[in-house]
Parts: C-alpha cells; structure tokens; sequence
C-alpha cells in the first residue's frame, strides 16, 4: 500500500511516497482505510524531529485521521467492521490503511462526510477543552484568540461564540480576518510580522488592550507563542486565564510580574494528555462536537485538499503559516 514517508529528518522535501506491507491490527487495535488526514502543526515538527515523541523511521506523518474500520484487532470491544470513525493519532495518518489503538477512536455520525470528519478532532477537542475545561469561559466574557485564522483559533472563534462570549480575533492579514469574521468573530485585530523590538512589543499590546477594552480579556488563547505572547498577555483583565495551546513563533518568555498585577493565571492545554487521562470526557466531548457540525452551529474551514502525493505541499504551506483553516488530504483525490 502507498504512504507518504519520512526516512530523514527534514523538512517537507525530504518526503516521498513508497510502498509498505499492509498493517495488521494488533491487540487493543483496529485497521482503518484511511479517507482524509487533515494536516497540524505537529506534522511539521515530527519530520524535523522537533516533536517530543520521535517515531523510529521510516514513518508516515499525518496525526489526524478519518475512515472505515476494516479489522479489528483481539480485545476490542464496541467496534465492528464498517463503523465510520475519526482518530487523532500523533503520525501514520498519511497512508492507505493505519492500524490505530480503538482508545483513540471517535464514531463519526451519517451526514457528515467521512473524509472531512478528519478536519475535527484535534483542533476542536483541543480548543473546546481549552475554553470549557481549562480557560472556565462564561457566558459575557472577552476572549481573544492568537492565530485565530488556523484550525485550533477558528475552532475557538465558534466556539467562544456558542458558549456566548465576545470573541476578538487575531491574525496576520486581511485575509485571515476576513476568515475569522465569517466564523463568527466580533473583532479583529491585524498585528504585524514579529520578531518585534520594545517599542512594537508595546504597540501590539496596546492594539490588544483597545481591542479589548477596559475590563480586558476572561481568556486568551495562544496558539502563537514567541514575540506576541507577551503583548497579549498585557491585555489580560483581572482574574483572567492565558491559555498557551501552541508555539510556532517560538516559545515565549513571560514577565512573571504580570501574572502578580492583574492576578492572573497561566494554563497549560496538552490535548494528549486528556485525551489519555480522561478518554471517556474527550469521547463525550467529541460526540457533542460532531452534534454541533450536524446541527449547523460548527463547521471546519477546509480550505485547500490535496492528494497523497502532495501532502508534503499541504505540511510544507502550514509549516509557513499560509494555511487558513484546515488542510486535507484525501484518499480519493
């Protein structure tokens, strides 16, 4: 079967699609066939061997998966062949077929189309058990999402909105605010390309803080990291929680001062770590996301798929940020 594989550290030019033995599902396991992975930032990472957990080589990337299960492995319980599902699995996506613990399997329901269901799990579990679970917003609170144009910081914008927030939205281009305002955004804010001296440091914080108004943020959401973190942080309100989800602009160093002043707190958000820690809460939380795509209040932004054979194009556009929403690879393309 075909896969798009890493047999070096490297950026996206160092992947090419090969032919590998079938997988077989092992105790615990299911084999799915594979309709769509949808493209993260960890993708970008794990080929670079910057990611914390480092495959033994050569590896299929892809993190994020949709498809049919074909088999299942001795022990499983509750899935049969032909049941349509949904995984995040941290690579092995980007092949024909994947063997994936039934743990990490998510039911996706009919209406909803099987390849596209990869464009959810990871970044609207992630964003949901970022606001609800860890950022505590509330109904009435300001929130201001960081990289608000990609997957994780649209997810956040509808989000923000279904659980009744104000949601100011920051990007980096026109573009992207445009994108952030169709998901439901209230505002937007453009900042511009770091890294930024002292002075720009101050200016972006002042864009944050007017965007935000005089109470401040309830929650942020990072998912940038590196140069803006900092400034965002400044915007905070009293009582607020800075949520870090993400770093692509580098990890940041903050003024633990800050944290004093406006009695703030910092959380940390580890998808993987909920998922393993409290897999029937991220299952529940899964099944309520896919009611809300049903029901019309979500959607995932796809806006760019590509074929296996170019799915090292797909990682190499996220990995520059170019990407607005979700990129997807699909099997039948």
């Amino acid at each position: 079967m075909r896969a798009l594989l890493s047999t070096e550290a490297g950026g996206p030019e160092t992947l090419a699609v090969g032919d590998i033995e079938e997988p077989v599902a092992g105790p615990g396991e299911v084999l799915v066939k594979v309709a769509g992975c949808a493209i993260n930032f960890p993708d970008a990472l794990i080929i670079r061997d910057l990611y914390q957990f480092k495959p033994q080589r050569p590896f299929a990337p892809g993190g994020e998966v949709s498809g049919t299960i074909e088999a299942v492995g001795e022990g499983v319980e509750g899935w049969k062949p032909g049941d349509r599902v949904a995984a995040i699995t941290i690579h092995g996506g980007l092949r024909e077929k994947t063997a994936i613990a039934a743990s990490r399997l998510f039911p996706v329901p009919d209406g909803i189309d099987l390849a596209s269901a990869a464009a959810m799990p990871m970044t609207y579990v992630t964003a949901l058990y970022a606001l609800r679970n860890r950022g505590e917003l509330a109904a009435g609170d300001t929130l201001l999402v960081l990289g608000a144009a990609g997957g994780v910081g649209l997810a956040a914008v509808e989000l923000g909105k279904y659980l009744g927030a104000r949601v100011i939205a920051a990007v980096s281009s026109e573009e992207k605010a445009q994108a952030a305002r169709e998901a439901g955004a209230d505002e937007t804010v453009i900042y511009p390309r770091g890294p930024f001296d002292k002075d720009g440091s101050r200016a972006l914080a002042a864009q944050f803080k007017d965007a935000c108004g005089p109470d401040g943020a309830q929650v942020i959401i990072d998912n940038v990291g590196g140069d803006y973190s900092e400034p965002a942080l400044r915007a905070i309100g009293w009582e607020g929680r800075f949520l870090v989800v993400g770093f692509p602009a580098g990890i940041a160093r903050l003024p633990l001062n800050l944290t004093l002043l406006k009695s703030c707190d910092v959380r940390g958000v580890f998808l993987g770590a909920f998922l393993d820690r409290q897999s029937s809460a991220a299952t529940a939380m899964t099944g309520e996301l896919f009611d809300l795509w049903k029901a019309g209040r979500i959607k995932p932004k796809i806006s760019a798929t590509y074929p296996l054979e170019r799915a090292g194009e797909a990682i190499a556009a996220l990995a520059d940020r170019k990407a607005v929403g979700k990129l997807l690879v699909r099997m039948d393309a």
